[in-house]
């Protein structure tokens, strides 16, 4: 049996990790977190106070299968030579009474002494602040006095400190049985499907890289947490999500979050450099210079009346940073118009006022160029039937037979058009911090693209049919049958304009049309602000609509 007389007490069933490992270094690596080092566990197995399957060991270079049920105690008379000392600093207190402290932890500010960081710690600040919990008075382990459970240094929010041994023992109990909620924000690279989910991926150190905790096929500890996506940003960069966890172990919002394909922005640990940098380019005034992890909602009993308390935190300024330059990005326009309307025109005046314009038009013409993948699958699809020489696309010869077959026509709109969308969603992409940026695609609505979410607005630019179809189209040098083909490909005049808020009038006056573009640039600008607007309003309202979300749950 383990000697009598003692202060701490772990015990853990062994995985397969830990198979060959000595018993001391897997005691160091476990207790690593908690101040205690190698030697210090060595010293209590040599003097009586580890078990391996119920029986005692005193050999610290024993070699584990993997299988045993492990034990560790402290010993009484046990002196830790590094017992942290007061310090100052601030220490934001939401709740504080005679047992029970909640701070607001800063991110950057670790929350107990560990031998890479043995001061400035939050556990420092608690003794300068609160002196009864130290270990002198209070009875607690003197290198975590308090802490009932823990926040990453790099992760901020809410966390509950015990001011007396027995506050401590009811907490840590609640703690361990699970009376506790805790409920995390997260911002996330890419756009979590499903939106919410459960993740059941047992946990444990990672096989090569012991500083890691990872997701392991087998012998891992019970981990579950679930995730509820709260926002995804209009490009689906980044989501803000809610993280329920109902166990503790160690990084286990961001390892579990890694392993579903949508690690923690700002993650140096378990994210991803290459989309963090890819993020970076479109917001370059915003940067994430932690893991974006707030602990942001709390639900106790107190440890002495029970009675329910409940705690929310609103995320600190980075944070929210993050959060605003996910928002504010550019104003996605669409034009539309029935063919030989003037859109050409338009995205002249646009191009003028040097605001960024694509033209489907102009992406087409490239896709049919030599070598380039709609040529390559014209080609490939045809047999060279529609096909120069050099590979580029015999276009008068595909056109033809796009008015001879409509099955053809369907044909090659199914290949071309998904090329076309994507190379507009990376132009929108590449445009993301400007204000606005305008798309001149023919086949927008008919395409559903402002149902998809490709485009935030539609221009429609009107018309009179007598004007199209006489004096714009003799100076395009179309034939009135090949208007009218282009006409039957597309909606109707009033289905197009009914999906559209703006409006650009094109009488045949070159002056008006130049004035009418501008009037719709200023409205758009001033959407745009607008919008920017709302989402911080909507960001104000979140929290206090969350929490009361969360206290309904179970």
């Amino acid at each position: 049996m383990i000697k009598t007389g003692q202060k701490r007490h772990w015990q853990i069933q062994a995985g397969n990790e830990a198979y060959g490992m000595r018993l001391d270094k897997f005691w160091a690596g476990e207790l690593a977190e908690q101040g205690v080092s190698r030697g210090r566990v060595r010293d209590w197995i040599e003097s009586g106070h580890a078990l391996v399957d119920g029986a005692a060991e005193t050999r610290g270079k024993r070699k584990l299968a993997g299988t045993e049920l492990l034990e560790l105690a402290e010993p009484a008379d046990a002196v830790n030579p590094d017992a942290p000392q007061p310090e100052s600093g601030p220490l934001p207190v939401l709740f504080e009474d005679d047992c029970l402290l909640v701070i607001d932890k800063p991110a950057g500010l670790t929350t107990h002494p560990a031998p890479g960081c043995p001061d400035n710690t939050l556990v420092n600040r608690l003794l300068h602040h609160w002196p009864d919990i130290g270990a002198d008075r209070s009875g607690m382990d003197p290198s975590r006095p308090g802490i009932v459970h823990r926040l990453d240094k790099g992760t901020s929010g809410l966390i509950a400190v015990a001011r007396t041994e027995a506050a401590r023992l009811t907490l840590a109990s609640d703690f361990a049985e699970r009376r506790v909620s805790k409920v995390y924000l997260a911002i996330v690279h890419g756009r979590p499907e499903p939106p919410a989910a459960d993740i059941d991926a047992p946990m444990g150190r990672h096989p090569s890289i012991k500083t890691r905790m990872a997701v392991l096929p087998k012998g891992g500890r019970e981990a579950r947490s679930r995730y509820r996506t709260l926002w995804t940003d209009p490009l689906g960069r980044a989501s803000l999500v809610a993280v329920r966890i109902f166990t503790g172990r160690t990084h286990q919002i961001r390892v579990h979050m890694a392993h579903v394909g949508h690690p923690l922005l700002g993650d140096t640990v378990y994210g991803d450099a290459t989309r963090m940098e890819t993020l970076a380019e479109t917001m370059p005034d915003v940067t994430a210079e932690r893991q974006m992890l707030h602990a942001f909602w709390l639900r106790i009993a107190h440890p002495e009346s029970g009675e329910t308390m409940r705690f929310l935190c609103e995320p600190p300024e980075d944070f929210m940073g993050v959060l605003r330059g996910l928002g504010r990005i550019c104003l996605r326009v669409g034009l539309v118009g029935m063919p030989g309307c003037g859109k050409s025109t338009v995205l002249g005046v646009l191009r003028s006022m040097s605001i960024a314009v694509f033209s489907a038009d102009e992406c087409v013409a490239e896709l049919y160029e030599p070598g380039h993948d709609g040529a390559e699958m014209i080609r490939g699809r045809f047999g060279g039937r529609y096909s120069l020489e050099n590979g580029g696309v015999n276009k008068p010869s595909l056109f033809a037979a796009m008015l001879e077959d409509d099955a053809v026509r369907r044909e090659v709109m199914d290949m071309v058009h998904p090329m076309v969308k994507h190379a507009c969603e990376k132009f929108f992409e590449d445009h993301a911090h400007d204000c606005l940026a305008v798309a001149e695609v023919p086949l927008l609505l008919e395409g559903g693209w402002h149902d998809d979410g490709v485009v935030d607005e539609v221009v429609y630019v009107d018309c009179p049919d007598e004007l199209r179809t006489g004096p714009f189209r003799e100076s395009r040098g179309l034939a009135p049958e090949t208007l009218a083909a282009f006409d039957s490909w597309q909606w109707p005049a009033a289905d197009k304009r009914a999906c559209c808020a703006w409006e650009i009038r094109n009488h045949g006056d070159r002056a008006v049309l130049e004035s009418e573009t501008r009037r719709v640039v200023r409205e758009l600008r001033e959407a745009a602000a607008d919008r920017g607007e709302a989402h911080e309003q909507w960001l104000e309202r979140l929290w206090p609509q969350l929490a009361e979300e969360l206290d309904g749950e179970s």
